[in-house]
């Protein structure tokens, strides 16, 4: 009856872990469609794009916040320690003021899981 119980035990913990990798997986369609509704205004993708509004997020994954090319961060996004990667991304598209106080950012954020995943998802694509 142990043997059971402790294999049923770890079937559902493998099942749960399995559904919790490919939620945070990400869609990459979705994460496109929510670029371009909610940032898209302010952030290019282009390799020679030019910044705007705020940074060309091209070569995003792996560079120092603050450090675009052509862009003027503030002294909080170029002093806060932030190399952008899928955890970083993921605390900061959450809530970009409670993340970096003092961020120019005016946006109040992905706050469902699942949209940080699918932004995440289409931003370590596109920016390539």
């Amino acid at each position: 009856m142990r043997k059971t119980t402790f294999a049923l035990s770890v079937s559902i913990a493998a099942i749960l872990v399995a559904g919790s990798a490919s939620a945070q997986s990400g869609n990459e369609a979705r994460g496109e469609r929510l670029f371009n509704q909610q940032c898209k205004a302010c952030h290019t993708l282009n390799k020679d794009g030019a910044s705007t509004v705020g940074p060309n997020l091209h070569g995003l994954i792996g560079r120092k916040a603050g450090s675009a090319e052509g862009y003027s961060s503030s002294d909080a996004m170029k002093n806060s320690g932030i190399v952008w990667d899928d955890k970083t991304l993921v605390e900061y598209l959450k809530n970009p003021k409670g993340r970096v106080p003092g961020t120019k950012m005016v946006y109040a954020g992905l706050k469902q899981e699942a949209q940080q995943a699918d932004m995440i998802a289409f931003l370590k694509k596109a920016t390539q």
